[in-house]
């Protein structure tokens, strides 16, 4: 079944295990606010090119959550700018697309708030929000924008600090409900995680 466009969050992050933890924390903060997190990693297609998969997800949600944090330069002295170019991409939809595409809302991440203007100064005017690395925090910003996306429905979520003791619960819960699925938590796929984390959250509404 299609997941709608007006629930959709597309998550637009690095997917390496140093990022993890916010990772995970930011999927349950999108679920907990009763929206559907979407990436890159949720269609597992060989055939695929990467930019045509990551343009139709990107097409498929109306919200979109943008880390810039990871543009540090590698052993060859070169940036990674995989994620500001989706970032362009999902400002270009909202400013050339059809209707619906016009209708985007997006949060934009780095570590720290004004960092950006270092490499990336054109997104100046921009409302950028700072995580600082902790995983607390990137769950705390993405839980106050949707909720903020939330109030023209007048719905209420839990909030950040009441949020985060429910991800804390859930954490501590993840381990035997891999043990009674024969999966490991450290290999989990983001089909895997994320369906746990519904399966969690529907039994744990608050």
């Amino acid at each position: 079944m299609a997941v709608r466009y007006d629930v959709s969050v597309f998550l637009n992050v690095p997917f390496d295990s140093e990022y993890e933890q916010l990772f995970f924390a930011m999927i349950f903060a999108v679920y907990d606010c009763g929206f559907i997190p979407r990436c890159a990693q949720e269609i597992d297609d060989g055939a695929q090119i990467r930019f045509e998969k990551i343009c139709g997800l990107m097409s498929a949600c109306r919200y979109g959550i943008h880390d810039i944090s990871r543009t540090d330069v590698d052993a060859a002295g070169l940036p990674r700018f995989n994620m500001p170019l989706e970032l362009g991409l999902f400002l270009g939809a909202r400013r050339f697309g059809s209707a619906p595409q016009r209708r985007k809302n997006c949060l934009i991440l780095d570590r720290d708030r004004y960092r950006y203007q270092r490499f990336c100064s054109d997104i100046a005017g921009q409302d950028i929000r700072a995580h600082g690395g902790r995983a607390d925090e990137a769950l705390r910003q993405v839980r106050n924008w949707l909720a903020s996306a939330l109030r023209p429905r007048h719905t209420l979520v839990p909030g950040a600090e009441t949020m985060f003791q429910r991800y804390a619960q859930f954490q501590s819960h993840l381990p035997s409900a891999c043990r009674q699925l024969g999966l490991s938590p450290r290999r989990l796929t983001f089909a895997d995680y994320t369906e746990l984390v519904s399966r969690w959250q529907h039994a744990n509404r608050w």
